[in-house]
Parts: structure tokens; C-alpha cells; sequence
């Protein structure tokens, strides 16, 4: 849902810090690990559909947030320069499992969250800002708050259904139900 934004005059400018709020937000939003999530990744294609829905929306989604935050910084008279970069750990995504991965989409989507209400608290000592800003930070963290838990269910669902795959598994160090009352521990009664 992209919002169109005007310009806002030159006299309403928020300060610098607003502005690097919204840019760090911007750089959040294009860096999340969510970006390895598109149709063509292996984890979703080997996810069921209870799954791969929700994680192919939340994809969409972080690209529509990062639209708008751009929208809303060029609105403020800014350039948009976000700083794109590869986080050490991401080179490991790719040998991950879903079941692996999607603890690590938790606390990334946890962290999001966090960022959203730190910038709504940073935002309100300064009374320039427009209302435009708070409208579209609430709005982005209404949609990771419904995000993270449809992410919590999912990360249920994988659980779950990993412990039923680990519980159909037989444990061969389990006895075998044998009726054969012989044993290689002692002798043969006889």
C-alpha cells in the first residue's frame, strides 16, 4: 500500500536526526536478511505453502517499506542514500536449512520491530517533523508486529513438523519387539 507523498516545504525540514533515522531505517529495511527470501530461494520452494505464503509476502513487503521510506526522505527534500551490505554470517544462509533459518528471520524481524518503536520515540522530541513521518513508522510497524507473529507461527509449524519427521524416524537402539527370547549376553538356556 505506497502512500504518494508531496514536498514538504523547506521551512517544515525535520532536523538531521530525524533524517538519519529514517535513512538507518532505510538501510535496515534494503540489508535485511529477508532479501535472500525471493521466489527463486531454495528454502522457499522446499516450504509447504502454510509456510512459503507468508515469508513470500514479508519479501514484498520489506521492499514496499524501503519504497516508501525513500518516498518519504525525498518528500523531506533528502536523497535516499542507503549503505547496501553483506553481514559476515550471510554467507552461510545459503547452506541453511528452513528450520535453521527461520530463528534467524525471527530475531531479524524482532530487530525491525525494535528499530520501528525506537525511531517513533526518537521522533518526539522534535516538533518540526511532519505528520506524514509518525504515519508511515506506525503503519510499517503495525505490518512487522503482524509480520512477526505470522513468522512465529510458521517457525511453529516447521518445529512441529520437524519433531514429527525426528518421532516417524525408528531409533535403532530401540528394541526391535522380537519375541526371539535369545540373547547374545548370556548362554542359551537349554
Amino acid at each position: 500500500m505506497a502512500t504518494t507523498l508531496t514536498r514538504i516545504p523547506m521551512s517544515n525540514t525535520p532536523p538531521v536526526a530525524v533524517v538519519d533515522l529514517l535513512t538507518s531505517l532505510l538501510e535496515a529495511e534494503m540489508n535485511s536478511v529477508f532479501r535472500f527470501m525471493d521466489e527463486g530461494s531454495p528454502y522457499l520452494s522446499r516450504a509447504t505453502v502454510e509456510v512459503r505464503r507468508p515469508l513470500a509476502e514479508m519479501v514484498v513487503a520489506e521492499r514496499q517499506r524501503a519504497r516508501d521510506l525513500a518516498d518519504l526522505l525525498d518528500s523531506l527534500g533528502n536523497v535516499p542514500t542507503p549503505h547496501m551490505s553483506v553481514r559476515r554470517d550471510e554467507q552461510f544462509l545459503a547452506f541453511l536449512s528452513l528450520q535453521f533459518l527461520l530463528p534467524k528471520l525471527l530475531d531479524e524481524k524482532r530487530l525491525e520491530v525494535q528499530r520501528y518503536e525506537n525511531a517513533l520515540r526518537g521522533i518526539k522530541p522534535f516538533p518540526q517533523v511532519p505528520p506524514e513521518v509518525p504515519a508511515v513508522l506506525n503503519r510499517h510497524l503495525a505490518q512487522l508486529q503482524r509480520e512477526l507473529a505470522s513468522l512465529e507461527q510458521a517457525a511453529a509449524t516447521v518445529a512441529g513438523a520437524a519433531r514429527a519427521a525426528r518421532g516417524a524416524k525408528k531409533d535403532p537402539s530401540a528394541p526391535s519387539g522380537s519375541t526371539n527370547k535369545q540373547s547374545d549376553a548370556g548362554p542359551a538356556g537349554g
